[in-house]
């Protein structure tokens, strides 16, 4: 069983940052990518910024410059410091890990339970 805890979430005035976590717990081998998405109200859920293994980041365009992602291996967790926050940024994030368990060794997708982030300008 693995089981993911998302925290960080809030609500910020715009320019403002917030910084996100997401730690797996669990029957755990590896964690290969780890990735944020969000969804905003009334719209699809989208990708935010992935990181690899090896640490290749890759952010959407909306986001460049402003949010930075990263890991610690060791906790199993993943990161997303967002600075320079806009309205546009308010939406339910989640954190999506492919994990590999112990026995399987298969590797799977897992979702966070989701965090609110509000913006208001």
């Amino acid at each position: 069983q693995v089981q993911l805890v998302e925290s960080g979430g809030g609500a910020v005035q715009s320019g403002g940052s917030l910084r996100l976590s997401c730690a797996a717990s669990g029957s755990i081998f590896s964690v290969n990518t780890m990735a944020w998405y969000r969804q905003p109200p009334g719209k699809q859920r989208e990708s935010v910024a992935t990181i690899t293994r090896s640490t290749a980041t890759n952010y959407a365009d909306s986001v460049k410059g402003r949010f930075l992602i990263s890991r610690d291996n060791a906790k199993n967790t993943v990161y997303l410091q967002m600075n320079s926050l806009k309205p546009e940024d308010t939406a339910v994030y989640y954190c999506n890990l492919q994990i590999v368990t112990r026995g399987s060794y298969t590797q799977q997708n897992y979702w966070g339970q989701g965090t609110q982030v509000t913006v208001s300008s």
